[in-house]
């Protein structure tokens, strides 16, 4: 088993490797729960200009939920109602161009921890 890290990719020792346990994020997501503000979204495109002028967009592959998504048009789409609010968007753009705030009190995404 291979392990990518800031460092590059390593192997992990053996008796590592038999002591993880195999874990599905997808599996974790269901586990969540999400209350949408339909009327105040938290997270938004700031300038479509800049987006398109970004060449890698890195927004398409930081978030962990994929929120962000390329329409037709060229244009960033965002679906807001799906996000972990884990804030990996807002460090992957290298513009600053993504806006961001707490959902308002009662909205947002909930944690389920234990």
């Amino acid at each position: 088993m291979k392990r990518n890290d800031a460092f590059g990719t390593r192997e992990l020792p053996e008796e590592l490797q038999e002591s993880l346990q195999d874990v599905y994020v997808d599996d974790l997501l269901v586990t969540l729960k999400y209350f949408v503000d339909e009327n105040q979204p938290h997270l938004w495109i700031e300038d479509q200009d800049i987006c398109a002028r970004c060449q890698h967009k890195p927004c398409l592959y930081f978030c962990p939920v994929n929120v962000y998504s390329l329409a037709y048009d060229g244009t960033i789409q965002v679906s807001y109602q799906a996000c972990v609010e884990c804030g990996s968007c807002r460090v992957a753009c290298p513009y600053t161009n993504i806006g961001w705030v707490l959902p308002r009190g009662g909205y947002g995404v909930a944690y389920k921890f234990g």
